[in-house]
């Protein structure tokens, strides 16, 4: 699988489900607090705007999803259960509202930076998991409509060995609409992928 140049991210404007597994051994880099932190995408699912139930974006433009209703290349964040930050991707033409939540990374640069937001030291609970890596990354809602090359931005890692591409499917994670829907898509054998299925 060929990796796309991520920069301009003209190539985020593609269907959920043909980005999700593109982003899959890129870094996801962020500045929040103008301290770099970053992980490789090692787990992601696709959610691919009105025709998926499981979708922010499935009963249609709300002020609070607006951020997935903009071309590809936005980022829309959202708290789950009232706690925990969640970081997607936004994909497709505008509209469409469609987007990529990052699942897990593979921890890379700042991770004592990382180590201090989570209050653990032990490398898989810094970002196995979405609510993990948006701590450790210090991403909050205020980064919600936000592009990608702002905060946050993505870039190819150095040498990766192929078999650590290997990509695995699976039904989506913790949730009840569509949940038999195979767009989850992680590293295969990645110890820092969230959940297995």
């Amino acid at each position: 699988m060929t990796k796309p140049d991520p920069s301009p991210y003209q190539w985020l404007t593609a269907d959920s489900l043909t980005v999700a597994p593109l982003l899959l051994g890129l870094e996801l880099v962020s500045n929040a607090g103008g301290i770099e932190t970053a992980g490789r995408i090692v787990e992601v699912e696709a959610y691919h705007g009105r025709e998926d139930p499981a979708s922010h974006a499935y009963r249609g433009h709300t002020s609070r999803v607006a951020p997935m209703f903009e071309a590809g290349g936005a980022i829309y964040v959202y708290l789950s259960y009232g706690v925990h930050n969640c970081v997607n991707i936004v994909t497709g033409p505008a509209g469409e509202g469609q987007a990529v939540l990052i699942r897990a990374l593979e921890p890379t640069i700042g991770l004592n930076v990382m180590a201090t937001r989570r209050h653990t030291a032990g490398p898989r609970l810094l970002t196995s998991g979405p609510g993990r890596l948006s701590q450790s990354l210090g991403i909050g809602l205020d980064l919600s409509g936000s592009r990608l090359g702002e905060t946050l931005s993505l870039r190819p890692t150095g040498p990766y060995p192929a078999q650590a591409l290997a990509v695995a499917t699976s039904p989506r994670i913790g949730i009840t609409k569509a949940a038999d829907y195979p767009w989850r898509f992680y590293l295969r054998d990645n110890p820092y992928v969230s959940g297995r299925r």
